[in-house]
């Protein structure tokens, strides 16, 4: 599960790019309930999702044209000059170099050898999200790649990840779990598929995709249709795991919802 008690390769940050902050601020307080707040002027106009007066992402406005809708995902390190080095020896690609965030910490955006962007935060000031695992928090991750052997061995070699493998449920193949080294199956924070088993991704190739908790599935994609989201896939069962669905919001970013097996609407 996630938590906030980050430790190297875990996840530690998430944020979205959107050409309309003003409208994304409506979208997701409506749907996830959350409130934003700017990190002041000296950083650009990013600013904070806040629930509860907890940070659970972050998000700046970027012209269309700069960088499509999207969400990344960013993960620890406690080095992130020679995570660089990892990501290129490994095949990936690093899209920014090592950069300082005023003392708040120093990131990197990347790219797996698939093609799917993540990025990596050292933390400084900015440990993190205040808030993961719960409802309108950021709860679980997904890589949808075309190899997930590789997948799984990049990641593993940049960040030290381990994987346990479980059926997929309704049978198709295997669903493999990542978590941090050494911190078994309580650490699960990923899965990993295959891009064809992933719900438009004919549209989207490989991709990290972010799910957000909610007490209630229907009520979070309801919410969704009626600000100018798009359901990709609608609310959907699976037995022992809780009740997930897919969606865009208005200008594309695509994320997901995931009731708990154990929340009840």
């Amino acid at each position: 599960m996630l938590t906030t008690r980050y430790v190297q390769g875990s996840p530690n940050w998430a944020d979205l790019a959107t050409p309309d902050i003003e409208g994304a601020k409506t979208y997701y307080g409506g749907v996830l309930g959350w409130n934003h707040v700017s990190a002041g002027p000296q950083f650009g106009g990013y600013g904070m999702f806040q629930l509860d007066g907890r940070t659970v992402a972050g998000a700046m406005q970027l012209p269309a044209e700069q960088a499509p809708p999207a969400w990344t995902l960013y993960f620890q390190t406690s080095d992130a000059t020679a995570t660089a080095s990892a990501v290129k020896d490994n095949g990936g690609t690093v899209v920014n170099e090592p950069m300082d965030v005023e003392d708040l910490g120093r990131m990197t955006l990347c790219a797996d050898p698939a093609g799917a962007s993540f990025a990596t935060w050292q933390p400084g000031k900015n440990s993190g999200l205040e808030a993961v695992d719960a409802p309108g928090s950021l709860c679980w991750a997904e890589l949808s790649t075309p190899d997930t052997t590789a997948a799984t061995n990049f990641y593993g070699s940049a960040f030290g990840w381990e994987t346990t493998t479980m059926p997929m449920p309704g049978g198709g193949g295997d669903y493999i779990m990542v978590h941090p080294a050494g911190k078994g199956a309580d650490g699960m924070f990923a899965g990993i598929v295959p891009t064809d088993a992933v719900p438009g991704s004919a549209a989207t190739g490989p991709n990290w995709l972010l799910y957000f908790g909610t007490s209630d599935c229907d009520a979070a994609v309801a919410a969704s249709d009626r600000l100018g989201g798009t359901t990709v896939q609608e609310p959907t069962d699976i037995e022992g795991v809780g009740r997930f669905a897919v969606v865009s919001d208005p200008y594309g970013a695509r994320l997901a919802f995931m009731q708990g097996a154990s929340q009840d609407a």
